[in-house]
């Protein structure tokens, strides 16, 4: 591609080329008008053929179609060529046709007289044949493919278009490589819809050569008989090969283009190779097909009355081909045994010494992050084997750090034979968080909660979010965007499984060595801000507290400036970290309600009727701060409810929100954590004195009764 790139680059500077098109046009145009003299005919249908072949083969070289973008434009040039040209040569046929069959060329006099073998009948059935090979295989089957792939794409980009923004807000691409995708989503949906026009250019044409070979036929023998006194069979014979050979030289770079049209519009969008090597690696991977095939071609060959020498050659082909295909396996799998072998060889080939006594080096340290892959996922961490997997991870890394505010740690990323060969495990401190199978060959279409239909595969569920989804084969992925399914492949499963995971329990994430750092960074810009806070106005193990119980409650710690300014002015006041931490979310209030609900002026929320509110209270007083004073059936009626208020909120496309007063916001916070995730709980003094809210809903009033 980047050879034709420097040579798209050298066209555009040669002027005479800027008008190429137009000047094509014209001539076409004028070979339509004008009478061409022979000699100029034949050099044009030559160059008609040349240029059919360079597209044919630009076809089959191309990975993708859209390497070859212009080619719906191509076709309906070669095509207007091509119509040209036969209006050009009939006019010289039937002006010049009783001059004998050189009168059009020697292009078409040779064509005629080789198909037709001397016997005009002949070559009428011939190209009769010709035409129906173009007509009602080639082209109706081209055309019916891009029909299809036009509707399956255009059906498929509302799917990919959500595929890039999910892409893009887990990290794993930036901005310029999202506005790049989406680029080819548009061209491919163009592309597709051009081909599905361009296709029927291709039917045309095949019709008007038929029309035309008629045409040429008819009207030569009648102008002969009548206009220049030839006998009906001399008229018919010179006519017939000037007609025959007339139509194959067009019929041919027809076929050519049809043929190449069929080949863009079969070519898979993911493929990512030439036509060539993609045939022989799906035709001729496996030793067992050939031996079959070998076996069969044999026992045809034995059968009386077969012709024995062909089937048993073909059979003694195929067979050396299977044992060929086992060898050079066989080959790839020593070369494989070798070179783990030698990996335990020293430099100098011979057997590494025995390991030195143990020592407290040989004891390693937790990994504050893992994840640990089954031997069949090794090649998607291995560089050297195109795995994506690494930098999925490292896009994961750097999201997470900007939008929580510190360094998330490095992911150690190793294989584990004691899990299934398809099997991954992500850790924290060593402690297993997830764990799940996927399909390395296959993609992910994950249910979204609408989708139009179901598709073939392997059902499973998504690791990250529980949703249903479905394991299918990658030829399947356009389908499946068009039914409405979220498509991914495997490592951004893993990577988005890992991102939820470090949402979740970011606060395990960040210990005193972090806090340090981020103390450090701050104090380059406000010095006077960082000294003395610590140790003077509070400890790091305090500083590290809070911004745990923050990051515990979903609250990014971005901007520490306004953490740092609340601690200076409540620390000497009050030492106990949930009332620091309490005033700190005062603090954070605007970036924590903008998280939430954006921009929005109305902040619609949930709240707790009164007298639910002083049973609470007391229950606190009670059981302590924990909440272990609520009556287990209460508790359990107040979760039924708060759940199914989140629900609506949910359904109505709003975020749910707990409004509640200071002294439960924090029990709540934790009542609520684990079993309803998308509840946010804020307190009264959380809400900036610019925002309004909006009463959506009042648990325990008469409607909702909890008591």
């Amino acid at each position: 591609m980047k050879g034709l790139s420097i040579g798209s680059t050298a066209y555009k500077k040669i002027s005479m080329f800027k008008v190429g098109t137009p000047i094509l046009v014209l001539a076409c145009l004028s070979m339509i008008t004008l009478p061409m003299p022979p000699f100029l005919l034949d050099m044009l249908f030559s160059l008609n053929i040349a240029l059919s072949m360079i597209v044919l083969l630009v076809a089959i070289y191309s990975t993708k179609p859209l390497d070859f973008g212009s080619f719906p434009s191509v076709l309906l040039l070669t095509t207007i060529l091509r119509l040209s040209l036969n209006v050009a040569s009939t006019r010289v046929i039937l002006l010049n046709g009783q001059n004998g069959t050189a009168a059009a060329g020697k292009v078409i006099e040779s064509f005629g007289h080789v198909v037709m073998g001397g016997n005009y009948t002949v070559g009428i059935i011939v190209f009769a044949i010709l035409i129906i090979i173009n007509f009602m295989v080639v082209t109706k089957g081209a055309g019916r493919i891009a029909e299809v792939s036009a509707r399956f794409t255009l059906d498929a980009m509302p799917g990919k278009q959500m595929s890039i923004d999910a892409d893009l807000n887990a990290g794993i691409i930036d901005q310029d490589t999202a506005r790049q995708r989406r680029i080819d989503v548009t061209k491919e949906a163009d592309f597709y819809g051009s081909m599905d026009g361009a296709s029927k250019f291709v039917k045309g044409d095949a019709v008007a050569g038929l029309l035309i070979m008629i045409i040429n036929l008819v009207g030569g023998i009648i102008i002969g008989v009548f206009n220049f006194g030839l006998s009906v069979g001399d008229a018919a014979s010179i006519f017939a090969i000037l007609t025959i050979g007339d139509g194959l030289v067009a019929q041919i770079p027809s076929l050519l283009l049809s043929v190449a049209s069929a080949i863009i519009v079969t070519r898979q969008s993911s493929s990512q190779s030439e036509m060539g090597q993609q045939v022989v690696s799906d035709l001729f991977s496996k030793p067992k097909t050939m031996y079959i095939v070998s076996s069969v071609l044999a026992v045809m060959g034995l059968v009386p009355g077969m012709p024995h020498l062909a089937f048993l050659l073909l059979s003694s082909i195929c067979a050396g081909i299977g044992y060929l295909i086992k060898r050079i396996a066989d080959a790839k799998q020593m070369q494989a045994k070798m070179e783990i072998e030698t990996s335990k060889l020293g430099n100098d080939g011979k057997p590494l010494p025995d390991q030195k006594e143990l020592s407290w080096d040989d004891v390693s340290e937790v990994d504050v992050i893992g994840l640990e892959v089954g031997y069949r996922l090794i090649p998607m961490v291995d560089k050297n084997q195109n795995g994506e997997l690494l930098n999925r991870v490292k896009g994961v890394r750097k999201k997470l750090s900007q939008d929580l505010g510190f360094l998330v740690p490095p992911v150690h990323i190793r294989d584990n034979l004691d899990l299934g060969p398809n099997f991954y495990r992500i850790t924290l401190m060593g402690v297993t968080f997830g764990e799940a199978e996927i399909q390395p060959e296959r993609d992910m279409a994950i249910n979204p909660g609408q989708v139009f239909g179901d598709i073939p595969g392997i059902k499973s569920k998504d690791p990250a979010f529980g949703l249903d989804a479905v394991w299918i084969s990658k030829q399947d992925n356009d389908k499946a965007l068009g039914l409405g399914y979220t498509v991914v492949d495997c490592s951004t499963v893993i990577a988005t499984h890992l991102s939820q995971i470090l949402v979740n329990n970011s606060a395990s994430l960040i210990g005193q060595e972090e806090v340090q750092n981020i103390l450090d960074i701050v104090a380059k810009t406000q010095p006077k801000l960082v000294n003395g806070l610590v140790p003077g106005v509070v400890s790091l193990g305090l500083l590290t507290h809070i911004l745990q119980n923050l990051l515990n409650e979903g609250v990014p710690i971005r901007d520490m400036r306004t953490i740092l300014e609340t601690l200076v002015e409540y620390g000497p006041k009050s030492q106990d970290p949930e009332v620091l931490t309490a005033a700190s979310r005062i603090g954070l209030r605007r970036l924590i309600v903008q998280d939430i609900v954006g921009s929005e002026n109305i902040i619609p929320v949930i709240t707790l009727a009164p007298d639910l509110e002083k049973v609470l209270h007391k229950s606190l007083e009670t059981g302590g701060a924990e909440g272990v004073g609520i009556e287990p059936g209460m508790a359990e009626r107040l979760q039924h409810s708060l759940m199914e208020a989140s629900n609506n909120q949910e359904m109505e496309g709003e975020p749910a929100i707990l409004l509640t007063s200071g002294i439960l916001r924090s029990t709540l916070s934790r009542f609520v954590k684990n079993t309803i995730p998308g509840l946010r709980v804020l307190s009264y003094q959380e809400i900036p004195d610019d925002k309004q809210i909006k009463i959506v809903n009042v648990i325990g009033n008469a409607s909702n009764q909890i008591n």
